[in-house]
C-alpha cells in the first residue's frame, strides 16, 4: 500500500505539464487529489503493533533495493508533505496569475521527493531523494524570473554542499554496517565498538541536516531565496524543504543522541541560529522577509532541542514541528493574499493601505501570528510550552541548563514581538498611522499619500490557511488529540516507549511562569516595536553570510577563470595539454614505484604485419608534427586513427574498428566547421617553448611506451572475458560480446553515458544560444576562382551523395539489426548514419539548404527517454534494465534493442546538433555580414535565387554604391 502512496505523488508529477497546459492555474485542483488520496491510504496503512515495511529489488548487487519503512515518526512527516502539499496545490489555484507549467511540475516534484525522503528505509535511496528535494527547490526560486536566478544558484550551492557531507555519512554508515537499510544501520552494534567513526558520522549527518534546515552557519540561503511565490514559500519552508533536515536528525537520534559532537553541535548551531533569527525577524520591514527569519529561529529552537537527545525534548520536538508546520504555512499563505491583493508586502506601505473589510484573512493571521507567539489555547502554547519543559529536564548541568532555558525564553520574547509585528502590519493603516502620516506630510510640506481601501478576497483563496488555522485552535483547545500520533512517533525516534500527554494546564510550574514572563516581555516589546525595529537596525552582524556564501562562489569562479579558463583560452596548443600530459607523466612515475609482480608476457603478441601499421601510424604523427596550418594537422591526424583502425580491424576487433572508423570521419567533418573560425596557423612557439615542448613530447612518449610494454599480452583470457563468452547467448541470446555487454551485463553503464551524451547535446545548443560564435575567417581560395562560389564547390558531392547515401542508410540499419549477433549496435549504426548525415550538410551550398534540419532536442529526449522507459520494463523480470526476451515468428526478441535504439536516436540527435549550431552563420546572426568576404559580390549579384543569397546580394550592392561614391 505504502508503494502506492508513492506511486500516487508519482504520478502529479507525470500528469503535472499536461495539467497545466489544458486546465491552466485551475490543474492545482486536480493534482492535490493524489495527494489527498495518499495521506488517507498512508494513515489506513499505519498500525500500532508493528511496524509497516515493504521492498522492491532494486540494484541486487549492492544491496540496494527500494524499500519502505512507515513508523510513527515517518507517518507524522508524511501527513505534513501530504496534506499541506495538497492544500498548497489548491491556494496556487487562485494565486497564480496565469497558467505555469513549471510551477505545478516542480512542486509536485518536491512533494514526490519528500514523500520518499521520510518513507525510505534505504541509504542510497534517501541520498538520491534528498538530493531531488534540493534540485526542484532550486527550479523553484529560479522560476520566480530574473530575480530568482542568483538565489537559487546559491541556494543550491549551500544545500549541494549539504549533499555531500550527507553522500560521505551514506558510504561510511553502509560500508560500516554492512548494510544500506536505515533501520539496520541504526540498530546495528558495531557502533559501540567505534565510538570515533561514530563521531564522525554525528558530524557529516549533523552539517547536512544544518544546510538543509538553515542553520548557523549555513542560514543564509533562506531569506535570500524569499524571491520565490508565496506558495512555494508555504511549502519549502513550512512542511518541506527545511523539515528535510529536522526529519534527518530525529531519524538518527536513536544513534547518536549519546555522542557528545552530536549535542553540542545541535545545541550551539541550534542556539545561535534561533536567537539570530528572532533578533532579524523583529526589524524586517517585508513581512515575507520576517517569516523566513522567523522560520529560521523556529528551526533552531527544534534542532536545539533535538541536541539535548532526552525522550522528553524529542518529544517536545516532534509537538513542535506539528504546530510550526500548521502555523507557519498559514502565515505564508497569508502574506500571499495581502500581497495579492495589496501589491505590496512592506510593513511600512502596508500603514496607508485601509484592509479592515478582509475580516476573514486578518482572523487567520492573528490566530497564526498568536500560535507562533505562543498565546494560551494555541497549539503553539502547547509546544512552546513542551520546550521550556524539556530543556529544564533536559538532566544537564546547571548551568548549560540555564543556558538552554534561558535561549528558548529570550528567542520566545523576540519570537512574540515579531509575530505581532506581522499582525498588527498585515492589519494595514490604523486611524493612528493615518493621523501620524498626515502629521508627517504636513511637516514636509507635501501632499499625504491615499489611503487604498482593500476587500476580502474570495473564498478559494483563504479556505485552506483558514482550516490551518482552524487546526491550530483544535489542537490548542483539546492537545490530547495529538497523543497518539505523537507518542508514536517520539516511539521511532527515541526507540523508547515514552509517556506523551499533551495538556492546555500542568499547573503552576516553572514552565507557566517563565510563559508568564515571555508574554510579560514580549508585550513590551511590542509597545515599543518600532524603537526595537530601529535599534536592531543599527545592530548588525559583522559579517553577512549571504556575502560570504557569494564571495566564496566569486572566488570560486575567478580561481577558474584565473587558472584554468586564461591558460586554456588561447590558440595555442602548448597551453592546451601541458597539463594533462604532466598528468600522464605523473601517472606513469607513480606507476613506476608501485606496480609489482608485473606478469610474464603469456603468449608472443606481434607479427610482422603489426609493424605496418606501426608505420602508418609513425608517418601520420610524424607528419602532424611538421604541419604548420591547423587544416593539415585534421586531415595528417586522421591518417595514425585510420592506421589504428587498420590494425583492430586485423586484431579481429571488428566492432571496435567500425566504432573507430567512424569516430574518425565525424570528427574531420566537425572540425572542419570549427577551424574555419580559427586562424589557419598556429601561434607561433618562442625557442625556448619549443625546447620544452620537445622534451615533454619524449617523455610522454617514454611513458606510454612504458605503459603498452606493462600491460600488453600479460595475461590469459580473465574470468569475466571467460563468463561473457560461454554465457552471454544462453543469458542474452545474442552472441556479439561487445554489443551484449553494452546493452545487458552492463547496461547501466551505457544508460549512465547515454545521459550524459545527452547532456553533451544540450550543454552545446545552451553554449552557443548564449555566446556567439567567433566570426568566418578569411577563405584560402582565391576569390576569382572557378569553385569559390559554396553552390559550385559542392556539384561533387550533392552527386556523390545521391548514389552514397541510400547506401549509407542502408548500412546503418543494417548495423543496427544484426549487432546483437553480428558486428553493429545501436552506437555503430547510429555513427554509420550521422556519417550520411554529414554528407547530406557538407554538400548543400549553405547552412539554411541543408537537408538535415531535424528537430536534435526531441531525437536526444526520446533516446534517453526510450532507454528509461526500456530499463523501467526490466522490473517485470526483477531490476531495472533487466532485458525482457520474448518469441516473436519464431525468431528470439530482446528489450534489448530497444534500449539500442534510445543510444541510436540520442548520437544521431547530437551529432546533428553539431552540424546545425556550429555551421556556417544563418540569416539573422550577427556575423552574418562577415560571409560578404567570402563570397564574390558579383557571383552573389547574379544568382538570387534563396533568401539568404538575396539578403546578400543586397547587402553587396549596398557596399558597392558606397565605394563608388
Amino acid at each position: 500500500m505504502l508503494f502506492y502512496v508513492l506511486v500516487l505523488s508519482g504520478l502529479t508529477v507525470a500528469v503535472a505539464p499536461l495539467a497545466s497546459r489544458l486546465l491552466g492555474r485551475n490543474a492545482g485542483w486536480l493534482l492535490s487529489l493524489p495527494l489527498l488520496a495518499g495521506a488517507g491510504m498512508a494513515a489506513s496503512t499505519y498500525t500500532t503493533d508493528e511496524v509497516h515495511t515493504e521492498s522492491v529489488q532494486w540494484m541486487p548487487t549492492i544491496d540496494v533495493d527500494f524499500s519502505l519503512r512507515l513508523d510513527g515518526l515517518s507517518l507524522v512527516f508524511l501527513m505534513l508533505v501530504l496534506l499541506i502539499g495538497a492544500g498548497v496545490l489548491a491556494y496556487s489555484t487562485r494565486y497564480l496569475h496565469h497558467k505555469d507549467t513549471a510551477f505545478y511540475f516542480y512542486i509536485c516534484g518536491f512533494a514526490a521527493s519528500m514523500a520518499v525522503v521520510v518513507t525510505t528505509d534505504d541509504l542510497m535511496v534517501f541520498y538520491l531523494a534528498w538530493e531531488l528535494t534540493t534540485l526542484c527547490s532550486y527550479f523553484l526560486i529560479a522560476n520566480s524570473g530574473e530575480k530568482g536566478h542568483q538565489p537559487a544558484i546559491r541556494t543550491l550551492l549551500v544545500t549541494v554542499l549539504g549533499g555531500l557531507f550527507l553522500l560521505a555519512a551514506t558510504v561510511i554508515m553502509a560500508i560500516s554496517a554492512g548494510t544500506m537499510s536505515i533501520s539496520e544501520v541504526i540498530a546495528s552494534p558495531m557502533w559501540d565498538d567505534n565510538l570515533g567513526l561514530k563521531a564522525g558520522v554525528a558530524f557529516l549527518i549533523a552539517i547536512a541536516a544544518f544546510t538543509k534546515s538553515a542553520q548557523f552557519p549555513f542560514q543564509s540561503w533562506l531569506p535570500d531565496s524569499m524571491v520565490a511565490i508565496a506558495p512555494v514559500s508555504a511549502y519549502l519552508h513550512a512542511a518541506a524543504m527545511v523539515k528535510a533536515g529536522i526529519y534527518l536528525i530525529l531519524r538518527y537520534s536513536p544513534l547518536l543522541h549519546d555522542v557528545q559532537l552530536w549535542n553540542i553541535m545541535l545545541i550551539v548551531c541550534g542556539g545561535i541560529t534561533a536567537l539570530f533569527g528572532a533578533l532579524t525577524a523583529v526589524k524586517c520591514d517585508d513581512l515575507k522577509e520576517l517569516l523566513a527569519y522567523s522560520t529560521m529561529s523556529q528551526l533552531g529552537l527544534l534542532v536545539m532541542v533535538v541536541g539535548i537527545g532526552t525522550d522528553e525534548a524529542i518529544t517536545a520536538a516532534i509537538v513542535h514541528t506539528v504546530a510550526h508546520a500548521c502555523f507557519k504555512a498559514a502565515l505564508f499563505m497569508s502574506v500571499g493574499i495581502i500581497e495579492h491583493e495589496t501589491g505590496t508586502r512592506s510593513y511600512q506601505e502596508l500603514r496607508h493601505t485601509r484592509i479592515v473589510k478582509m475580516p476573514i484573512t486578518s482572523g487567520i493571521i492573528t490566530i497564526a501570528g498568536a500560535s507562533m507567539a505562543g498565546i494560551p489555547l494555541l497549539l503553539g502554547f502547547v509546544s512552546k510550552e513542551g520546550l521550556i519543559t524539556a530543556a529544564l529536564e533536559s538532566g544537564l548541568a546547571q548551568p548549560f541548563t540555564i543556558i538552554i532555558t534561558a535561549t528558548i525564553v529570550i528567542t520566545s520574547m523576540f519570537t512574540f514581538a515579531y509575530s505581532f509585528r506581522y499582525i498588527i502590519g498585515s492589519r494595514g493603516a490604523t486611524k493612528h498611522s493615518i493621523a501620524e502620516a498626515e502629521f508627517q506630510a504636513e511637516e514636509d510640506n507635501r501632499e499625504p499619500e491615499p489611503v487604498q481601501t482593500i476587500q476580502e478576497a474570495k473564498l478559494t483563496v483563504w479556505v485552506i490557511p483558514a482550516i490551518l488555522a482552524i487546526v491550530t485552535v483544535v489542537f490548542g483547545l483539546v492537545p490530547a488529540l495529538l497523543d497518539w500520533i505523537v507518542g508514536e512517533a517520539a516511539l521511532a525516534a527515541t526507540a523508547s516507549e515514552p509517556h506523551v500527554h499533551l495538556a492546555i494546564w500542568h499547573g503552576f510550574n516553572i514552565p507557566l511562569a517563565l510563559t508568564g514572563v515571555i508574554i510579560a516581555f514580549g508585550i513590551a516589546l511590542v509597545k515599543f516595536n518600532r524603537e526595537l525595529a530601529r535599534a536592531m537596525t543599527n545592530f548588525g552582524a559583522p559579517i553577512s553570510g549571504l556575502d560570504a556564501v557569494e564571495n566564496l562562489r566569486q572566488g570560486i569562479i575567478d580561481f577558474g577563470a584565473k587558472y584554468a579558463t586564461k591558460p586554456s583560452g588561447t590558440t595555442s596548443m602548448r597551453r592546451h595539454l601541458v597539463a594533462p600530459l604532466l598528468m600522464l607523466v605523473v601517472i606513469a612515475v607513480v606507476g613506476i614505484f608501485t606496480l609489482r609482480d608485473i606478469p610474464e608476457v603469456y603468449r608472443e603478441t606481434s607479427s610482422p604485419m603489426d609493424w605496418v601499421f606501426v608505420l602508418i601510424i609513425a608517418i601520420g604523427v610524424l607528419a602532424s608534427v611538421m604541419a604548420k596550418s591547423r587544416l593539415t594537422v585534421v586531415v595528417v591526424v586522421s591518417i595514425a586513427g585510420f592506421g589504428v583502425t587498420l590494425w583492430f580491424y586485423a586484431l579481429g576487433a571488428a566492432d571496435v574498428a567500425t566504432t573507430q572508423l567512424t569516430v574518425e570521419i565525424l570528427t574531420v567533418c566537425v572540425l572542419v566547421l570549427v577551424l574555419h573560425r580559427l586562424p589557419d596557423h598556429f601561434t607561433p612557439e618562442t625557442r625556448k617553448f619549443h625546447w620544452w615542448s620537445i622534451v615533454l613530447s619524449v617523455v610522454v612518449g617514454l611513458c606510454a611506451m612504458l605503459a603498452v610494454w606493462g600491460l600488453t599480452g600479460r595475461r590469459d583470457k580473465s574470468d569475466a572475458a571467460r563468463l561473457y563468452l560461454e554465457q552471454a547467448p544462453d543469458d542474452t541470446g545474442g552472441t556479439n560480446i561487445v554489443n551484449t555487454i553494452l546493452v545487458d551485463y552492463r547496461a547501466l553503464d551505457t544508460f549512465g553515458e547515454l545521459t550524459v551524451l545527452g547532456m553533451a547535446g544540450i550543454s552545446i545548443a545552451v553554449l552557443l544560444a548564449k555566446f556567439r560564435l567567433a566570426p568566418v575567417r578569411e577563405t584560402l581560395l582565391d576569390r576569382k576562382s572557378p569553385i569559390f562560389d559554396a553552390a559550385e564547390n559542392s556539384i561533387f558531392l550533392r552527386a556523390t551523395s545521391r548514389l552514397v547515401g541510400p547506401i549509407i542508410i542502408a548500412l546503418s540499419i543494417l548495423l543496427f539489426f544484426r549487432g546483437h549477433y553480428e558486428t553493429g549496435g545501436g552506437f555503430v549504426a547510429a555513427l554509420v548514419g550521422s556519417g550520411g548525415m554529414a554528407l547530406l550538410y557538407l554538400s548543400a551550398p549553405s547552412n539554411d539548404r541543408a537537408k538535415i534540419r531535424w528537430p536534435y532536442f526531441t531525437l536526444i529526449g526520446s533516446g534517453v527517454a526510450l532507454a528509461s522507459l526500456t530499463g523501467l520494463a526490466g522490473y517485470f523480470e526483477g531490476s531495472f534494465l533487466t532485458s525482457l526476451h520474448v518469441e516473436i515468428f519464431g525468431t528470439h526478441q530482446t528489450s534489448a534493442m530497444l534500449f539500442d535504439l534510445g543510444v541510436y536516436l540520442a548520437v544521431i540527435g547530437v551529432v546533428i546538433a553539431s552540424f546545425n549550431l556550429l555551421g556556417m552563420p544563418r540569416k539573422g546572426d550577427k556575423e552574418f555580414h562577415v560571409m560578404l568576404d567570402l563570397v564574390s559580390e558579383s557571383t552573389l549579384q547574379r544568382r538570387g535565387q534563396t533568401e539568404d543569397h538575396k539578403a546578400l546580394a543586397a547587402i553587396a550592392e549596398n557596399k558597392t554604391e558606397e565605394r563608388s561614391k
